[in-house]
């Protein structure tokens, strides 16, 4: 049963016991037990908090979703904007590498990048959002009819090119960025934020274990998050070098999901005959949930595409994330090259 996305805040009056002071007029008769004046508990109206359903945090007003395909190699970095992300998912690409795909709705940058290409993992992710913005620098032509089919407004470079600036001092392909004022103008009717599953609150009592750091690893490709008792976050190292943001700081999170997945060879494939990545995101399977320091073995489920993705506990209660941004290591037990 999921829980309710929101926080109800009260604060209640304790019972306050009052002196009694003693006079003549006051004494209490012989063999009587003096009585003790009590204040009669005050209780102040509950206050009910929305939970914003990709981060559990407060919200206002819901808005819409803008999904942005991110380069996440060493000549890629630093990268724009992820710090503002509610969710980043780490999917496998081609030759065992790995690329992003961040989800910006509760707080969206002024600008992201390095914006990379579309993926087929993408189409099968993007529809529990409804149908958001989406934003990539090209795809393999072959793949150019399953995006218009896809459930996300195209908002790519070759759709929407006044979005797209070259930064400065950075090579291409890495130097493609995106204004996101503009990404979204041309998306007016991306789905706004909506329940994909997640639930948010206290950890389990039980089944955690102590981690400092936990692996996860790819055929070319390596992240290590490690918890951060100052930050109250899992801070992120890929291929052994800090995940640092263009804003400053090292990249890091409340809460890193692995979700092992089933991973097989697509019909696409780059001009090296290197074979795209189909990361099945739905169906079920077991994920290991990162937070508050420890580590616990959680289930998955995605009934369908256009549904969120429930994860529970192994007795089978919701799993419930820190609330804040989220993680989602979408990961194999035998990693393979397709």
């Amino acid at each position: 049963m999921r829980l309710p996305r929101m926080f109800t805040l009260w604060l209640a009056g304790a019972a306050v016991l009052l002196p009694v002071a003693a006079c003549s007029s006051d004494e209490p008769a012989a063999g009587q037990a003096p009585q003790a004046t009590t204040a009669a508990p005050s209780e102040e109206p509950q206050e009910e908090v929305n939970a914003h359903p990709f981060t559990g945090k407060p919200y206002e007003n819901l808005r819409p979703v803008l999904a942005v395909k991110i380069e996440n190699t060493a000549a890629g970095k630093p990268q724009l904007g992820l710090k503002s992300a509610d969710i980043v998912y780490i999917e496998q690409v081609e030759a065992g590498l790995t690329r992003l795909m961040a989800i910006f709705s509760s707080k969206v940058p002024a600008k992201v990048g390095p914006v990379r290409s579309a993926r087929i993992s993408d189409l099968h992710i993007a529809p529990q959002f409804g149908k958001p913005a989406f934003s990539y620098s090209g795809a393999q032509t072959k793949m150019l009819p399953f995006i218009a089919e896809a459930s996300l407004f195209d908002v790519g470079d070759t759709r929407n090119p006044g979005a797209y600036f070259r930064q400065p001092g950075r090579f291409a392909p890495y130097n493609l960025f995106a204004n996101t004022k503009q990404l979204l103008a041309k998306a007016p009717k991306a789905t706004k934020a909506k329940d994909i599953g997640y639930t948010f609150g206290d950890a389990p009592a039980e089944g955690g274990v102590e981690r400092k750091s936990y692996t996860v690893k790819w055929p070319a490709a390596r992240f290590t998050f490690g918890w951060s008792e100052t930050k109250k976050q899992w801070l992120i190292w890929q291929d052994g070098k800090k995940d640092v943001a263009a804003e400053g700081g090292q990249l890091g999170a409340p809460t890193v999901v692995v979700q092992y997945t089933k991973t097989e060879r697509s019909e696409f494939h780059d001009k090296n005959q290197s074979y795209t990545p189909l990361v099945h995101s739905t169906g079920k399977g077991s994920a290991i949930v990162l937070r508050d320091g420890k580590a616990f073995k959680a289930k998955w489920e995605r009934e369908s595409e256009d549904g969120g993705t429930t994860f529970t506990t192994e007795s089978g209660e919701p799993m419930n994330f820190a609330p804040g941004q989220v993680w989602v290591a979408l990961a194999s037990r035998k990693p393979v090259i397709p």
